[in-house]
């Protein structure tokens, strides 16, 4: 059905007839609170309408919101801003300002300086066509296009704006922990071997295997006061001339230190802890510790440095006092792995902790072996306690570098 007219556009449906009545109504509403002569009404309007405020639901509506939008892109142009008034003298000359602009603002498709087609004038070669050298309906689509260019550009400026505040973000707590960490191990360095807080507190430990066996431990002396600090001790890693120089913790599973340090907080840089499968006492073939690789140095970030034979042959030996006994290892094997899926077939050396016959052992060493960047000249026996550290690597998806070690003392 037509012959539906409101505003200068046809409606076919009783329906857009009607939501354009109600835009209509809406349009002659503001028109009774904004002065349109007044710049400061007027960019305050757009702003509202940009906002949301206002929402019309025909070409209506969107033809005053286009007429809006020129206006006070317009007055912004001449200077003004949401707090301009005009003296009341000054009103009428600017009452035919909105078709005035039409022919003096100077805008083309690409929103730059308009020069009119009839001059023929030209920048670098290429003709600036005036806007009102199309007609009325191509118009209100360049200025409807010119709207959403402006709304994608400010939506990029505060995506980019919130991007860049969370890297700070993120970088500033990255800093955070890293400070905070670097200071509470540079103390926990400094309680080692201090007994004075220690004074009055149990020494021993009492460990129930089973029913029957029950076995009693001493800690020793420089490890008693961070063991009556945190339970979860259980030894001590040192590299010479390195930042390796930490506690390590071993709970009843592989998760808890991943990103909580020897006071127990949350720390993002974790802390050094042997697998929970094993066994300082009953001592284990093989003791795995894993720290976390961090970009800032801290737990094994440094440990690929191994990764250079003048390094290892520099550091070649690696101090990890458990905390009823000390110990010193001589790196044997450096090599890159990775973490495989339950049903791949392959040597997994997160796997081997004990070996059960001699065969077993030498068949692990000699997979070890091949795997190994260069040969430090090290080799191991049936019955040598081996020492694992692990971290990630990222040189393949699931990537880790181990450094593999024998205890010569």
């Amino acid at each position: 059905m037509e012959g539906f007219e409101v505003a200068g556009r046809r409606f076919r449906t009783q329906a857009d007839y009607r939501a354009a009545l109600r835009d209509k109504a809406k349009i002659d509403e503001i028109k009774t609170k904004v002065n349109m002569e007044q710049p400061g009404e007027v960019i305050t309007l757009y702003a509202e309408m940009e906002a949301g405020k206002y929402r019309f639901e025909t070409a209506v509506g969107n033809d005053f919101d286009d007429e809006i939008y020129e206006m006070a892109q317009e007055y912004k142009r001449q200077g003004y801003h949401k707090d301009s008034r005009l003296p009341a003298g000054k009103k009428k000359a600017s009452k035919k300002r909105g078709k005035a602009a039409k022919q003096t603002s100077g805008k083309n498709v690409a929103g730059k300086s308009k020069t009119s087609v009839k001059n023929g004038a030209k920048d670098n070669g290429n003709a600036k066509v005036s806007l009102e050298a199309y007609d009325k309906d191509m118009q209100k689509e360049i200025l409807r296009e010119l709207k959403k260019r402006e709304k994608r550009r400010k939506l990029t400026v505060i995506l980019c704006s919130v991007v860049a505040v969370v890297c700070f973000g993120y970088f500033g707590v990255y800093s955070y922990f890293s400070d905070r960490t670097q200071m509470d191990y540079e103390n926990l360095a400094q309680l080692k071997g201090n007994t004075t807080l220690a004074a009055g507190t149990p020494t021993g430990v009492t460990i129930h295997y089973t029913e029957e066996e029950e076995i009693e431990l001493k800690v020793l002396e420089e490890y008693q006061t961070l063991y009556s600090k945190n339970k979860s001790l259980i030894g001590w890693l040192k590299i010479d001339d390195t930042n390796i120089d930490y506690p390590v913790m071993q709970t009843a599973n592989n998760e808890y230190y991943l990103d909580h340090n020897y006071s127990q907080e949350y720390d993002k840089n974790g802390s050094l802890f042997l697998d929970k499968d094993c066994d300082v006492v009953h001592r284990n073939t093989n003791l795995i510790i894993y720290g976390h690789h961090m970009k800032s140095g801290k737990m094994f970030g440094n440990l690929n440095r191994y990764s250079s034979k003048d390094y290892c042959e520099s550091h070649p030996t690696i101090q990890f006092d458990t905390i009823y006994e000390k110990g010193t290892y001589e790196v044997m094997y450096v090599f890159r792995s990775r973490i495989y899926n339950e049903d791949e077939v392959v040597f997994k050396y997160y796997k081997f902790f004990d070996a059960a016959s001699e065969k077993e052992f030498n068949s692990n060493m000699q997979e070890m072996a091949e795997l190994s960047l260069y040969d430090t000249g090290v080799t191991a026996s049936y019955g040598d306690e081996l020492l694992t550290l692990s971290t990630c690597d990222n040189s393949e998806e699931d990537g880790r570098f181990v450094v593999v070690a024998k205890r010569v003392l």
